[in-house]
């Protein structure tokens, strides 16, 4: 059972991701425990946590603020996770089991669903687990968690990305290349494919950078 606040840090993270706590955003630990009805205690442990993690940043006299991340450190970013992505695909292409595999199909299934519906916030949830399953599929304990933690770092920038119009359409299809890759057994092919669906550049990264401006105008309207 996940003590107060583990589950406090998940419940901000989620808030960060979601952009009702924009990049630069002060958060303050009263107001934090009055939303969530606990003392400053948990908020605190929680706050340390995502610090630790580079979700948030510890300014000394000045509290907390959600990590503010500059175009540039952004592009980087996205550029370690696509190599992540790619080395994940093409570890789990020779390494998935046939229950794994089906395991991505289903998960794969799931975001088809949601991309009918046109729901972002339901195939956000549902992408992650597509992934999810490609790092641990990767049999690689090490680079599935590495993987796994800059993909948090990112969800925010991630979900952002989802909200672009067509990028929903076209997420899905670049999965289902993905998936097809996998089920053939074909690393090279995975990685590569991996490498292209996560990497931002050109039009996708203006595109990013519109949508995070929005987020951030209307949050703070």
């Amino acid at each position: 059972m996940k003590n107060r606040s583990a589950s406090l840090r998940e419940e901000i993270e989620e808030l960060i991701a979601t952009g009702q706590l924009p990049p630069g955003h002060h958060l303050d630990e009263t107001e934090l425990a009055a939303r969530f009805h606990v003392s400053r205690t948990p908020v605190r442990e929680a706050l340390i946590q995502l610090a630790s993690m580079g979700i948030i940043e510890m300014r000394p006299r000045r509290g907390a603020q959600v990590a503010t991340i500059s175009p540039q450190q952004l592009v980087e970013m996205f550029e370690v996770m696509a190599e992540f992505e790619a080395m994940c695909g093409r570890m789990a292409a020779r390494r998935m089991s046939a229950g794994e595999q089906q395991a991505l199909q289903a998960a794969h299934e799931a975001c088809k669903t949601a991309r009918d519906a046109e729901d972002t916030d339901a195939y956000f949830y549902k992408n992650e687990v597509f992934h999810g399953l490609i790092y641990t599929g990767s049999h690689n304990q090490f680079l599935a968690q590495q993987a796994t933690n800059l993909h948090r770092r990112l969800r925010p920038y991630r979900r952002l990305q989802l909200r672009v119009r067509d990028r929903l359409k076209n997420s899905y299809h670049e999965h289902d290349d993905v998936v097809q890759a996998i089920l053939q057994g074909d690393g090279e092919k995975t990685a590569q494919l991996l490498r292209g669906h996560i990497t931002i550049q050109g039009e996708r990264f203006a595109d990013l950078m519109a949508s995070l401006s929005a987020s951030t105008g209307n949050a703070a309207a």
